[in-house]
């Protein structure tokens, strides 16, 4: 199998972007990685390190940060996630991942990987962390502000196959982000879901709260972008504030120092719990090919398990199982 990595970007590329392509090509020789991004700056970074199943793919432009998506994806036709995009669409590569602008790479999947035949709404799907490891898979949390309740009934089925495929669930359990937990609650998308969801060929388990999500209550939940990216912004918000605020208290006296040295491992074991480097990156559903958005601040170790993600989705024929379902009679 062959990963199209866009080598430059992301935060932290494209040092930490090659570094962690690097150490993913070491741990599975059987896969090919394609670092597309400007040969004289990676080459540097590679010097002799560059192993048989990793290959350098040249890009003369980069797509910014603060670029404006349609335009960029449009004019920098050479920047280094929209030929990682192309490189998909002619059957180059298996897939693409990439650190850079959200917003680009979601147009890159539109316009240059191209939708799935009979979805009507790609959708970002990253993980976010529950307090039992086992994650809920949650979309769509920002790809698409607007949503019909079809919308959201493609999401569940994707997001059910996905779960099934990637992390081995056998009958993932779909939930519906909503404001309390009756059939009844809602706003009119969320009750016209509700009825659709129901007759769905996934495991629903109706309208989940979103205080209940860190909890493990469902394995998929399904959202339109507008909730969901406030929701998923909210966690991390808050997960960093506490973690800011024992910070201080742990600090304040020699006394809380010494509490804070006895409960080292078992914060550092809830941080860890937490992270998004542990979940690699998040899948654009929906797509003719794999597409996989890598957090904007991805480190070595985020790109080693989005390309450990990738490989498990390629293996798992992930794009052929949704497409299957989707457009069975």
């Amino acid at each position: 199998m062959r990963i199209a990595i866009d080598a430059m970007g992301g935060d932290h590329a494209p040092g930490l972007i090659v570094q962690g392509a690097l150490e993913a090509a070491k741990e599975w020789p059987d896969t090919e990685l394609l670092l597309v991004g400007n040969q004289a700056v990676i080459e540097p970074l590679v010097k002799d390190k560059l192993p048989a199943n990793v290959k350098i793919h040249h890009a003369d432009d980069v797509i910014g940060p603060d670029d404006e998506p349609v335009k960029a994806v449009r004019r920098k036709k050479t920047s280094s996630m929209v030929i990682a995009g192309q490189l998909v669409k002619d059957k180059e590569a298996d897939a693409m991942m990439s650190a850079g602008n959200t917003g680009a790479l979601m147009t890159t999947g539109l316009l240059v990987v191209g939708r799935m035949e009979g979805i009507e709404r790609p959708a970002l799907a990253p993980m976010i962390p529950t307090m039992d490891d086992v994650g809920v898979l949650s979309l769509d949390l920002g790809a698409n502000m607007d949503a019909k309740p079809e919308h959201l009934l493609q999401y569940a089925i994707m997001g059910s196959i996905y779960r099934a495929k990637v992390h081995g669930i056998q009958k993932p359990r779909v939930g519906l982000l909503n404001v309390g937990t009756e059939a009844k609650k809602g706003n009119e998308l969320t009750k016209a879901a509700y009825e659709l969801l129901e007759q769905a060929p996934v495991h629903f388990v109706g309208n989940v709260e979103s205080r209940d999500i860190l909890n493990g209550s469902c394995d998929v939940l399904v959202c339109d972008g507008f909730a969901g990216n406030i929701m998923l912004k909210s966690l991390e918000g808050t997960a960093g504030a506490i973690f800011s605020v024992l910070k201080d208290a742990f600090g304040s006296s020699l006394l809380t120092k010494v509490a804070a040295a006895i409960m080292l491992p078992k914060l550092k074991q809830v941080k860890k719990k937490l992270d998004y480097k542990e979940h690699g990156g998040a899948p654009l559903l929906g797509l003719n090919g794999l597409v996989v958005k890598c957090h904007g601040s991805s480190d070595a170790t985020a790109v080693k398990n989005a390309v450990r993600q990738t490989r498990i989705a390629l293996q798992g024929k992930l794009i052929e199982s949704i497409s299957a379902e989707i457009n069975r009679k």
